[in-house]
């Protein structure tokens, strides 16, 4: 979901129609029916779209029908899908049109929704990101721990979760505020262009540097900082307990223990996994708009190469919207099994094919389990999701 300044600045900022001195031609100006982007974009928006409404809504609905998946981790990545789903439905439809169209077609009310929107996603994802690194590093460094304070850790994470979406509403309110249609006369008022605008209807470039710069330090650089520092931290302390466990002996404690680590770690490798892909999404986006914005020949500069940099920085940031589903497909076993019953089970071999009456048992017995697993998970649901069996946390996870 890239910022409003990708996508709502002047076209001067993209292949500008005119030249550098005003009006001596107006041959550099390229229709949008003849830029290749003009149909690629659509067209990848909209696999974006049937994506990430597939995949987090997917997600969205294992969390809230398995009681058995509602752990810490969980919660916080059931809050990042509902992030995800805020801004595919909310600003995939309309800004797939920003580089198919010549001028926003929507109006102001929509032009204020998509912005406030999408920095409410982008904050959601990354305060979530650093929120789940370091409840990560406190598993690990502290793994038996059942309360807080007064508080237990259910109640806290879901307190924490809440505290997230308000932060990042409050973190774009002046989005939601300020953001307005905004006509530019291009070449001597041969073309007139209708864009949405993210800031102030009078603005200075020091407020544009400031917004651009504020962003780029609250949405990634501080808290991918934040999160390199606990993950160094929790590395750390794995190889130091992975050094301090028992060699030659091996008793169920020390194996239950050894469970355990693999555990944590894999539990914290998915984590890691959705900051390496929030990273690299995200990363060509901030590049542009801080070369852009603090360069002072970057108007000048702005050439073939930084209009595709923008347009594929501009896809990424919204491809992460739907990638996270497909990530978690990948490195999680218990989300693999929900998913294909949800998403995959017309593609399974069909009971039937097998027998109606032997199928129909196998999945009463199947289902009888999955009751029992569930009302054993619900006793152990005053502990934090690391003080369970070993075997239990890693088919969970």
């Amino acid at each position: 979901m890239a910022d409003g300044e990708t996508r709502t600045t002047p076209v001067s900022e993209m292949r500008n129609c005119c030249s550098p001195n005003e009006g001596e031609s107006e041959g550099e100006y390229v229709p949008y029916g003849q830029r290749p982007e003009t149909y690629i974009v659509p067209i990848l928006f909209a696999l974006i779209f049937v994506v990430g409404v597939l995949g987090n809504g997917t997600l969205v609905l294992i969390f809230l029908r398995n009681r058995n998946m509602r752990n810490i981790p969980n919660t916080y990545i059931f809050s990042l899908a509902l992030g995800d789903l805020l801004v595919i439905l909310t600003c995939v439809p309309f800004t797939s049109t920003v580089y198919t169209v010549e001028s926003w077609p929507y109006g102001e009310l929509i032009c204020k929704l998509s912005e406030c929107a999408k920095d409410v996603s982008i904050g959601v994802s990354v305060f979530t990101l650093t929120a789940l690194s370091a409840e990560r590093y406190c598993a690990i460094v502290n793994p038996m721990r059942r309360h807080v304070g007064r508080l237990s850790s259910g109640p806290l994470t879901i307190m924490s979760a809440v505290g997230i979406w308000i932060l990042a509403l409050i973190f774009a309110m002046p989005s939601a505020i300020f953001s307005h249609v905004r006509s530019h006369v291009l070449c001597n008022n041969w073309f007139r262009l209708v864009v949405c605008y993210p800031y102030p209807k009078e603005v200075e470039k020091i407020y544009v540097q400031a917004v651009v710069l504020l962003k780029f330090l609250t949405y990634y650089a501080i808290p991918l900082i934040i999160i390199a520092f606990f993950y160094i931290l929790m590395a750390k302390n794995l190889e130091d307990s992975t050094r301090n466990m028992p060699g030659e002996t091996v008793t169920h404690g020390s194996r239950q223990q050894s469970n355990q680590v693999r555990a944590r770690k894999k539990v914290a490798k998915m984590v890691l996994a959705f900051v390496v892909i929030f990273i690299i999404c995200f990363l060509p986006y901030h590049t542009f708009m801080l070369w852009f914005n603090f360069y002072p020949y970057s108007h000048e500069m702005y050439d073939d190469f930084w209009h595709v940099f923008r347009i594929v920085g501009f896809c990424l940031s919204f491809i992460n919207s739907c990638i996270n589903p497909i990530a978690l497909y990948c490195v999680s076993r218990a989300f693999r099994k929900h998913y294909n019953r949800y998403l995959f089970c017309c593609c399974l071999p069909a009971d039937s094919r097998l027998g109606g009456v032997i199928g129909r048992m196998r999945n009463a017995s199947t289902c009888e389990s999955s009751n029992t697993l569930v009302h054993f998970n619900s006793t152990f649901r005053g502990h934090d999701d690391n003080s369970l069996p070993a075997n239990f946390h890693l088919d969970k996870t």
